[in-house]
């Protein structure tokens, strides 16, 4: 009895469905470039996530995760799946300080997705937030 509905409660938490999103020839690439890692994520014009990628996800590990060619990696294994799905055209955010963030983009061109225009959304501080104080070694 107890068999019959664990059953019934794992066949029922498998039940979701692969969201559909519209693919347009023209869309967005996000580009979160951190101290630690780097995300790309491909989207159409509302936001919808086409297809994403990480240097953590690529298999990178550790300091390595933010280096240009781990960037470089990510970038060309996001943008192959968009171009496969039909995205053409991408207008990039690029956010953060890292390492990769140039490399990402030359990638994205390179794989054949034209990039119209580029914005540097870093959010930076109107000196609001009182820094640690200085190391001493």
């Amino acid at each position: 009895m107890a068999k019959q509905a664990s059953a019934q409660a794992a066949s029922a938490v498998k039940t979701t469905r692969k969201r559909v999103v519209k693919v347009e020839a023209v869309g967005e690439a996000h580009i979160n470039a951190t101290f630690n890692n780097i995300i790309i994520s491909l989207t159409n014009m509302n936001g919808q996530v086409i297809s994403w990628s990480s240097a953590g996800k690529m298999g990178f590990k550790g300091s390595k995760k933010n280096t240009p060619y781990a960037a470089q990696l990510a970038a060309a294994d996001c943008a192959k799946l968009a171009y496969d799905l039909g995205l053409r055209k991408v207008k990039v955010y690029v956010k953060g300080p890292g390492a990769g963030r140039e490399s990402a983009m030359r990638t994205l061109h390179s794989a054949g997705i034209e990039i119209s225009e580029i914005i540097d959304i870093t959010p930076i501080p109107h000196n609001g937030c009182r820094p640690p104080k200085r190391r001493r070694i």
